[in-house]
């Protein structure tokens, strides 16, 4: 097999918080093992104050030689703070501070910027904001003091008449066809390398008339080139409202510069915040990425700032570069820890470090300690009878002994296909991915099965699509002689009178009859996922019934089998107490209902 082609990335950690974001995420990205050298370079603060220049020619040089750039923090500061901080020799020299994203962006050309902004949550929304980098009212034309032209563009104005040329200020909001069009056309090249249906332009037309229309009458022209998606233009105070009341409407979003600034922050508080928001900047023949941020130099060196802004800003690199399969494992991984919220840092409301936030990411990725926590020792081995007694159980039993531990376990939105199957098995975890529908080979992306081990329970991830299935009769055959004891599938499944006919045990989020074989490809077996709130570890026990399915972490299984055996024991001396004749609230009074997987009470002690 013909390896991917090495690939070369400057990594420029900047300020305050930059380099301990990079050298975390550095760290966990090493496990991945990918065709990446990473070679180091200075920008920011630093650079500036000693130098006098933020970004030093070393740093264009190493630019130019490397394949894209992976940028930490960088710290700006007021034209007097910036002139106050310089080295003394530097002092009165004429040199003016330039943000050195700015630069990066100009110098580069880097028009588009990127930012996605997803629920890592419960995957309730997931639309990007396209901002234009060059141009709008950042293009740097902002002055004070108005010389004969500007002054006889605003003289008119009351406020101008009451404070002269010299007392007023001017920005000028630049919108060209050139700027326009290349950030139309990159964004309905977004939408559609993303499967998004809804390309939104975000301005104010209704006030900026002028330049409104111009950017209206060029996107009727360049969407007659792309008929699949649909269009709107939309005020930019309506978005910000719609991106926090109802985000999900969204796909891909195009501002100008201002704009795109203020809604993509606003998107990284929508998706929960600073900590979890990455960026790109995009241009033809260049780019850069950074974790939207700031430096935060109060907190430099305190252990404290969440790094899974700049891994989601590593996994958006890696797409980029052409590494798509380790981008979605690495942001896969983040949103495992996201999900669970045991491991965060104190954004998220957590008390774990940096570093400890990114050890529990790199213990999610292929190979990390979660994947052979089996292995090691750290899943135990369910005993077969503890597997057997769960399965004789009935689900509501087994919830409520979850619930009486504070432990979550229903897989929610997976049914029963085939009514009357009971079962439980050790988790067998599977997971699907997208492929390119434009190469119409077929996948063999079920011959996972050749290797599950007798006594399991395959689980399927394919993020819950109904559009394509994931099982079906023949499967069914090959799970059988495998003695798998049934499937859950977090997607799609098909031929099910063949299935209940065979008695099979299966759950599923749908059924259809859209074969799956050309739309999916097995990413993964053995890995962590997560369905909804709950997490799958390979070796925990997968209960199903009638009810639903449920999940019972490993640890905890003989201790949930007993609860769960209380409990049922307890409804029956409820239920059997009825049937003679005694009050329902008398008999769980009387039998311990409050508690019931305490097992039934002694009706005499409970007298006495």
């Amino acid at each position: 097999m013909k390896s991917a082609p090495r690939k070369s990335v400057a990594v420029l950690p900047g300020d305050g918080i930059g380099p301990e974001v990079v050298a975390a995420a550095l760290d966990t990205v090493e496990r991945l093992g990918l065709p990446l050298d990473f070679r180091f370079g200075e920008i920011g603060w630093e650079c500036w104050r000693q130098e006098g220049d933020p970004v030093p020619q070393r740093t264009w040089k190493l630019l130019e030689e490397t394949d894209t750039c992976l940028l930490g923090a960088i710290t700006s500061k007021p034209l007097r703070e910036a002139e106050a901080e310089l080295s003394p020799s530097l002092r009165g020299t004429g040199r003016k501070f330039v943000s050195p994203v700015i630069q990066l962006r100009q110098r580069l050309g880097l028009y588009a910027n990127i930012r996605p902004v997803t629920d890592l949550d419960h995957g309730r929304f997931d639309f990007t904001v396209i901002r234009e980098n060059t141009e709008g009212l950042y293009a740097g034309f902002d002055v004070h003091g108005l010389d004969d032209a500007l002054w006889n563009a605003v003289r008119e104005h009351p406020n101008a008449q009451a404070s002269g040329p010299d007392e007023s200020s001017v920005t000028l909001r630049l919108q060209t066809r050139f700027g326009i069009d290349r950030l139309l056309r990159f964004g309905f090249a977004h939408a559609e390398a993303h499967g998004q249906r809804r390309l939104t332009v975000v301005d104010k037309p209704m006030v900026l008339r002028q330049s409104g229309n111009h950017l209206r009458e060029r996107l009727e022209l360049i969407s007659r080139d792309h008929p699949d998606i649909e269009t709107e233009i939309l005020n930019v105070d309506a978005v910000a409202l719609w991106m926090v009341r109802r985000p999900e409407r969204f796909g891909v979003l195009v501002a100008e510069n201002m704009f795109g600034d203020i809604l993509s922050d606003l998107g990284a508080g929508v998706m929960g915040g600073l900590g979890l928001a990455p960026s790109g900047n995009i241009g033809d023949h260049g780019s850069y990425f950074e974790p939207v941020h700031g430096s935060a130099p109060a907190m430099a060196g305190r252990d404290r700032a969440n790094p899974m802004a700049m891994l989601l800003t590593v996994a958006q690199m890696l797409d980029h570069l052409g590494l798509p399969v380790p981008g979605a494992e690495l942001r896969d991984a983040v949103r495992t820890v996201a999900r669970a919220r045991t491991t965060v840092t104190y954004d998220l409301g957590g008390n774990a470090g940096t570093r400890e936030v990114a050890e529990a990411i790199a213990a999610e990725l292929p190979g990390g300690d979660a994947e052979s926590a089996v292995d090691a020792g750290k899943v135990p081995v369910v005993p077969a009878d503890v597997v057997d007694r769960l399965a004789a159980l009935d689900t509501a039993s087994v919830s409520d002994a979850l619930d009486s531990l504070g432990i979550p376990g229903v897989l929610a939105g997976i049914s029963a296909r085939v009514p009357g199957a009971r079962t439980a098995g050790l988790a067998y975890t599977v997971t699907y991915q997208p492929v390119d529908r434009s190469d119409e080979r077929f996948r063999n992306a079920a011959n996972y099965l050749d290797d599950v081990p007798d006594g399991s329970f395959v689980v399927v991830d394919n993020g819950g699509s109904t559009t394509c299935t994931n099982w079906g009769s023949l499967l069914t055959a090959v799970a059988r002689s495998r003695g798998v004891r049934g499937t859950a599938l977090h997607g799609s499944a098909r031929d099910l009178a063949e299935i209940r006919a065979a008695g099979y045990p299966l759950f599923s989020t749908g059924a259809t009859m859209v074969s799956g074989k050309n739309r999916v490809e097995l990413a993964a077996t053995g890995r962590r996922i997560t369905i909804g709130e709950v997490t799958v570890r390979p070796g925990d026990v997968i209960v199903a019934d009638d009810n639903g399915v449920l999940v019972v972490p490993a640890e905890q299984a003989a201790e949930v089998a007993d609860r769960a055996e209380r409990v049922e024991g307890t409804e029956s001396a409820i239920a059997e107490a009825v049937g003679t004749g005694l009050r329902l609230d008398e008999a769980r009074r009387r039998f311990g209902y409050a508690k019931p997987w305490e097992g039934p009470a002694d009706p005499e002690s409970r007298d006495a």
